[in-house]
């Protein structure tokens, strides 16, 4: 049970709008293309794990299936908020460790291009009457009562909390907006990102505000995509090419964590301690730490995500985010190049896909196969998703010896 996991085949579709392509459509395009690039067929996967979130009672996992092999294998369908592609592949991952498969298939995909803002439960009454139904009823959503549930606010609230915390002197506004200006920078040289644009930073300061400091540009992109993985056990992929063997990428660390008890967790979500645990357990699993990475893609969903994500993956000093990125590590050329992809604000966030595309970036550099972007020498990275309710999913990337 303690055998490797291998990432043999990879695959992430351009993210963006596809009004001819329906979810089943974009995930049989990642599943095919994983699958050849992994260099094996259906009738070989042991299991397949799918995550669609904004579909998730309607068998996503299934409906592949009847496009690419019905082969009776176990198929589990995952919904877990921002985290779905990453619990998928963890779920595959499981299987092959487990030795009850000697591959898996893993596939994210969502349809969100045109959704719009994207909130929790329902808004306030006008009415100031609670009443408790069932459950889920109650318990009072905290819309207009004691904060948001749309997630930029949300987001834009844990941000500045943290520069509350730590005393930053500075220009609140413009330190994210310089966060969102490298990723869209980032973004141009990323053909399958939603948005390649380069945008200054008077541009993404002066767009529309969304939720204080998030203007629209840094908001992560609601669009269509799909990604899908391939995994193999090491037993069998010492059995394959040459070829195959060179281009698969090891998973050193596979992690997925939940919120542990804290009293103000039952009420607010709080996006750090289930992070820095699945930190520390991955950089545990895999022996390594933070300064091994050669590249992150963390979770961006908002620039004022991407700042506290810098400190919760230990990527610096307890309290230190602002003075990192500032030193300019996080930019392609940096130190720990951070969300090279162009992040969730620009190369898009079909959610249930994100947890996956993040592991395709990294692959890809790992693999050398990164094109313009490409971090020279990159031997291991660090993937991270996070959903509110709360999951986060973390991977440790290492290159084949």
């Amino acid at each position: 049970m303690a055998e490797n996991v291998w990432i043999l085949g990879i695959h992430m579709t351009k993210f963006g709008k596809h009004p001819d392509k329906d979810t089943v459509d974009l995930a049989t395009e990642a599943a095919m293309g994983a699958l050849n690039d992994a260099g094996v067929q259906m009738k070989d996967m042991g299991i397949l794990a799918a995550g669609s979130l904004m579909g998730a009672g309607l068998g996503m996992g299934q409906s592949i299936q009847k496009q690419i092999g019905q082969t009776g294998i176990p198929v589990y369908n995952v919904a877990n908020a921002c985290a779905t592609g990453a619990t998928a592949l963890r779920t595959a991952v499981m299987s092959v460790k487990a030795g009850e498969s000697d591959y898996g298939l893993a596939v994210g995909v969502e349809k969100l291009a045109g959704a719009g803002l994207l909130a929790g439960g329902a808004r306030k009454s006008d009415e100031n009457v609670f009443t408790p139904s069932g459950r889920y009823g109650a318990v009072a959503p905290v819309d207009g009562r004691i904060g948001t549930e749309t997630m930029p606010g949300v987001f834009a609230q844990i941000g500045m909390e943290y520069l509350h915390e730590h005393e930053y002197g500075g220009e609140q506004f413009e330190l994210f907006a310089r966060i969102s200006e490298k990723n869209h920078a980032h973004s141009t040289l990323n053909p399958l990102a939603a948005y390649t644009k380069k945008m200054s930073l008077e541009e993404i300061m002066g767009d529309v505000m969304i939720a204080y400091p998030n203007t629209r540009p840094m908001c992560s992109a609601n669009c269509d995509g799909a990604a899908a993985a391939v995994v193999v056990s090491d037993s069998v992929l010492k059995k394959l090419s040459k070829e195959q063997q060179s281009r698969a990428v090891k998973i050193a660390a596979s992690i997925l964590t939940t919120d542990p008890w804290e009293e103000a967790c039952q009420v607010l979500p709080n996006v750090n301690t289930l992070t820095r645990n699945a930190a520390k357990q991955a950089y545990e699993q895999a022996g390594v730490g933070p300064e091994d990475l050669d590249l992150v893609e963390l979770h961006d969903c908002f620039a004022t995500a991407e700042l506290v994500h810098y400190d919760n993956l230990g990527l610096c000093e307890p309290g230190g985010a602002t003075d990192f990125f500032e030193s300019g590590a996080t930019w392609r050329d940096g130190k720990t190049p951070v969300n090279v992809s162009g992040g969730l604000e620009s190369k898009g966030h079909p959610i249930a896909a994100t947890g996956i595309a993040n592991v395709w970036e990294i692959c890809h550099h790992l693999r050398g196969e990164a094109g313009d972007r490409q971090i020279e020498g990159a031997k291991v990275g660090l993937a991270h998703v996070i959903g509110l309710g709360s999951a986060c999913g973390v991977h440790i990337l290492e290159k084949a010896a």
